[in-house]
């Protein structure tokens, strides 16, 4: 009898922490409060500049087949970018804006980021520099998210927002473009969203840049891994 109370007790303990787990990292106003203290934490220790790429995993539908296509746990990056006292990502979705990076961090998969940051950013991303980068930025804000992944500036995608405001602003090209057929297509969720966005017409030489390439970028460090 001792021994079946003592199952039945630790089971109910591991049942209420996974209950307490899920509440923390799913409620919307503790995903905030925990981002609110992580950007303190990142302002505080001095671990965030301007012009900063941050990566997460979104939580959006299309999320999973773009980490099962790219092999990659990370399928959304922004800018990071300061307004008077408080930090911004710069990202594609709908439409092109500026998130407050709190936010930003919240809607993320368990709140968890990764910021990396051009080697040599202290001689490369000067305040005129950081100008520059926004406004090339501006050309697309507003604009509409592109959910097929074409290279023209019409709507416009995460990493291909980076890469081209970095790319038109600096001359720097962040991460290697490739070709639609280079990802991996086989798997059934992606093969079911790229039939219903193209039908039997998928642009398997599109050029496109993926979250995972920038990642990679031998251009950049991580300074942050929360």
């Amino acid at each position: 009898m001792k021994k079946i109370l003592a199952s039945t007790l630790l089971l109910l303990f591991i049942i209420l922490g996974v209950l307490y787990a899920k509440h923390s990292y799913f409620d919307p106003r503790n995903r905030l409060n925990n981002a609110n203290e992580e950007v303190k934490r990142l302002i505080d220790k001095d671990e965030i500049r301007e012009g900063d790429i941050i990566f997460q995993t979104s939580l959006s539908r299309q999320s999973g087949a773009i980490q099962l296509a790219t092999h990659s746990q990370y399928s959304h990056c922004g800018i990071i970018y300061k307004t008077g006292n408080s930090y911004f990502v710069f990202e594609a979705v709908q439409p092109v804006k500026l998130t407050p990076l709190n936010k930003w961090i919240a809607k993320g998969k368990d709140g968890h980021f990764v910021i990396k940051r051009l080697k040599d950013s202290a001689n490369i991303l000067t305040p005129a520099a950081i100008k520059k980068l926004k406004d090339e930025g501006q050309i697309f804000k507003g604009k509409n998210y592109d959910i097929y992944f074409d290279w023209s500036d019409d709507k416009i995608y995460c990493s291909e927002l980076i890469w081209k405001v970095y790319d038109r602003a600096l001359g720097i090209q962040i991460g290697k473009l490739q070709k639609l057929k280079d990802f991996d297509l086989s798997n059934p969720t992606v093969k079911q969203i790229m039939y219903q966005r193209y039908g039997n017409k998928v642009p398997l030489d599109e050029t496109v840049i993926s979250p995972v390439s920038i990642f990679n970028s031998e251009l950049l460090q991580t300074v942050v891994s929360n």
